[in-house]
């Protein structure tokens, strides 16, 4: 039995997770040579194991420029290069400047003349990676050549590449390597954290300026799938609480923000490798072994949540969803990600009395690790 599937492929893919994680939390899928875990014990304990890395992602035919950025993400890092990525990131993190996400969803809705607008394609591929560019001040040229490249950028990512992607995977991040590398200069913050990095892990200042350069870059990336569904779903069910759901309320909101992400995530599972044998469910996991974490599962697990098949923004702990991960390589970028679903939404609703959904049926986009809407067609009215 094959545990990989596209989402676009499959209705309603929490039925096969839940009859997997009753009958095999983990498996073994022979076709893919892959193990894949399902219940939220055993996700857990691999996202906090010691003996897990991150799998290193295809590079055949990368140029030098795609190399340094997949080479020095905090994401695709593991061990001490993990930890000197994950501090830049998080001190870049630091640095970001609080911008109006209002202004910025506001000026991308005046781009569209009628009051039917395809919320994913108007809103959501565009807004998560601006109000980023914007927060670290990039000028108007190079965010809207950014915002148009990142949809090739972000294949950078993929375990295996098509030969017709690594073209364009090679042409924009040149260019966009370049872009950041002239704009970290104007960072005050930047002599400082090279010195500091550079002094405590012996590493040279141009080490540091490609860890930084990359990982801000990383921003970008991580901000374009991942924001796009979370500001799609949390809309999609918006719109089916709307009976129980005060609009007006931005806590409310938040909440259903939060539980959105464990009952609805966009991003549905994660790969990790055995850099050791590890032992699991009784079952031994041998090393050099791939690993699929099916967090979407994990976060319906009735061993960890109550009903957790019902949407319920009022459950208590919907925030221990594995949505951003846990342990050492857990997302960076969770608040943000809530603040942002919240602002936006709230904003929406109260500037626009009357919303509608047009498509009743939501299509996914062909991924197998996320799922992600093609297009959700809104109505708004003042």
């Amino acid at each position: 039995m094959s545990t990989l599937f596209l989402q676009s492929e499959i209705k309603n893919p929490y039925l096969f997770y839940q009859k997997m994680m009753e009958e095999n939390p983990v498996y073994w899928d022979e076709l893919n040579k892959i193990w894949a875990v399902y219940s939220y014990e055993y996700c857990t304990e691999i996202l906090n194991h010691k003996s897990v890395h991150i799998p290193s992602v295809s590079e055949n035919s990368l140029n030098e420029y795609a190399l340094k950025i997949s080479r020095n993400l905090a994401r695709l890092s593991n061990e001490i290069h993990h930890v000197i990525a994950k501090e830049t990131a998080t001190v870049l993190f630091s640095y970001m400047k609080s911008v109006r996400i209002n202004s910025i969803f506001s000026e991308l809705f005046q781009k569209n003349t009628a009051n039917k607008i395809n919320w994913v394609e108007s809103i959501c591929k565009k807004l998560p990676v601006q109000i980023v560019l914007k927060s670290f001040d990039f000028n108007a040229n190079d965010s809207l050549f950014i915002s148009e490249s990142i949809s090739h950028l972000i294949k950078i990512m993929q375990p295996v590449k098509k030969s017709g992607d690594i073209k364009f995977i090679n042409i924009v991040s040149k260019e966009v390597y370049f872009i950041v590398e002239n704009h970290i200069r104007t960072f005050s913050f930047y002599e400082n954290l090279a010195k500091s990095i550079s002094t405590k892990y012996s590493i040279s200042n141009e080490e540091i300026k490609s860890i930084l350069i990359s990982n801000l870059i990383g921003f970008f990336i991580q901000s374009y799938d991942a924001g796009r569904g979370l500001l799609s779903n949390t809309l999609l069910h918006c719109f089916s609480e709307k009976k129980n759901l005060n609009k007006a309320d931005k806590i409310q909101i938040q909440k259903l923000v939060v539980e959105t992400l464990r009952f609805d995530p966009p991003i549905h599972n994660t790969r990790r490798m055995a850099a050791n044998d590890i032992l699991l469910n009784d079952i031994i996991i041998k090393k050099e072994e791939s690993i699929l974490l099916v967090l979407a599962s994990a976060n319906r697990d009735s061993k960890q949540f109550e009903k957790p098949q019902l949407f319920n923004i009022e459950r208590k702990n919907n925030h221990d969803h594995l949505t951003f991960g846990t342990g050492g390589h857990m997302c960076l970028a969770k608040h943000f990600s809530i603040n942002l679903a919240t602002e936006v939404l709230f904003y929406l609703f109260q500037n626009f009395e009357n919303i509608a959904i047009l498509d009743q049926e939501i299509e996914y986009e062909p991924l197998i690790n996320a799922r992600l809407p093609k297009a959700i067609w809104i109505s708004l009215y003042n």
